[in-house]
């Protein structure tokens, strides 16, 4: 087969190395990739988003699956206009992709089919979203309704940053995506990330995930798209996910189903694991990252015939198999990270690093600069590990890490703590 992958992450560097593996793919493009994907595939300079050059090109080059790393050509409608041209992709259609581009869309489906999830307002004046602030308190969660690249979502631990967060979203802070605001309960409990593959009807689960949302050791500081995750989450047990699936993932799929908008592609719930088991965070639409890393670090079957099984509806006849070890990713960023950072600055001792046991070195935000590798991004490299326990992958990592000659960018040093702790307990 010929697969064209598009995005530009360490999510699609990571799945761009395990297609790459798959004795079915002959040849592989990734737009508009980076310069660790340059490596594993052809790196072609198309916007993912320009949904007629992306059609152009697979007609040109009769390219038979298209895999949709990013949310945002999702949320546009990419699938539609592929399968509408006769070209198999894989991802949810734009009416199915409101899971993740509309946060309101979601509370609905979850409030008309008793999906457990947080207590929500839904609000388009700030008014209005004030006062149901007044009668709230804080903590509480606000929201942007629609895409903010990962960054739309403010914990607010006092009055003061809850109403600092209304007015920074209805003032533009996130252009169109904060037009909209949803206003959520305070849920307590230890956050995971399940994946499923969805066909439509049947839901395949992946392996579970925990990801690291704060820019700093000890959870502090802003959210960030994720500084480090490690797979599995001991607080998903069997239990936990068998929960998750009849709760919370079949009855979405069946609402989707029912609405005439089937969902097809990888769903992504955000969950948090309560005292009353788990309840729905939010809905992405695609694979996430860093937790794509950790999954196909583990992942030990071919990748690309569950693709094909979700796009042709066959994910009943599919079985997965998983590489028992953990793995953990730590995320390389560059300082300043998620606020104002430098681009263009040089990382070196890359091979050495990459030469550590047992471990893989994903980029996220690189370019190449003849036989330069110059960081091009907030995250910039995923330093993913596998080991006999939590702890080992992570030594592993942070060995890694420090092979890595590049003063301008900062990690987190913590990233797996939950589990290690868990581990040292047992």
């Amino acid at each position: 087969m010929k697969v064209l992958l598009l995005g530009s992450g360490g999510r699609e560097h990571a799945l761009a190395w395990k297609i790459a593996a798959s004795p079915l793919v002959t040849k592989l493009w990734c737009a508009p990739g980076n310069a660790g994907i340059a490596a594993t595939a052809e790196c072609v300079a198309l916007d993912p988003c320009d949904i007629a050059a992306v059609i152009a090109f697979c007609q040109a080059n009769a390219v038979e699956l298209v895999v949709v790393g990013p949310e945002a050509p999702l949320v546009i409608g990419i699938v539609d206009a592929l399968n509408a041209a006769g070209i198999k992709a894989f991802g949810p259609s734009r009416e199915a992709a409101q899971l993740e581009g509309s946060k309101s869309f979601t509370k609905a489906i979850c409030r008309d089919h008793n999906i457990p999830t947080a207590a929500y307002g839904h609000f388009r004046d700030l008014a209005a979203a004030k006062t149901y602030l007044q009668q709230h308190g804080a903590p509480i969660v606000i929201k942007a309704d629609g895409l903010a690249a990962g960054k739309g979502v403010v914990v607010a631990m006092t009055m003061t940053e809850a109403e600092a967060a209304l007015d920074m979203m209805f003032e533009g802070g996130f252009g169109a995506a904060g037009a909209e605001v949803v206003i959520e309960e305070f849920l307590s409990g230890e956050e995971a990330s399940f994946f499923v593959l969805c066909d439509g009807e049947h839901a395949l689960p992946l392996a579970a995930a925990q990801d690291h949302k704060r820019v700093f050791d000890g959870d502090q500081g802003p959210n960030t798209g994720g500084m480090g995750a490690y797979s599995p989450a001991p607080v998903m047990s069997d239990a936990v996910c068998a929960q998750a699936m009849d709760e919370i993932i079949k009855p979405t799929l069946r609402a989707m189903a029912a609405r005439g908008t089937p969902y097809k592609g990888v769903l992504f719930a955000g969950l948090m694991i309560t005292d009353n088991g788990p309840k729905l965070i939010e809905y992405n639409c695609r694979f996430g990252d860093p937790e794509c890393q950790v999954l196909m670090r583990r992942l030990q079957s071919d990748l690309v015939p569950a693709l094909l099984a979700a796009c042709d509806g066959r994910l009943d006849q599919v079985t997965l198999s998983w590489d028992p070890q953990p793995a953990l990713t730590v995320v390389m960023a560059a300082k300043g990270y998620p606020g104002d950072y430098a681009k263009g600055t040089r990382i070196e001792g890359l091979a050495d690093a990459a030469a550590t046991p047992g471990v893989e070195i994903f980029h996220a935000g690189t370019k190449a600069d003849g036989d330069a590798i110059l960081a091009n991004g907030g995250r910039v490299l995923n330093v993913t590990a596998s080991g006999a326990t939590v702890a080992e992958a992570q030594r592993r990592a942070y060995q890694a890490v420090d092979r890595l000659r590049w003063p301008d960018g900062f990690c987190r040093r913590d990233i797996g703590w939950r589990a290690i702790e868990r581990e040292q307990q047992a």
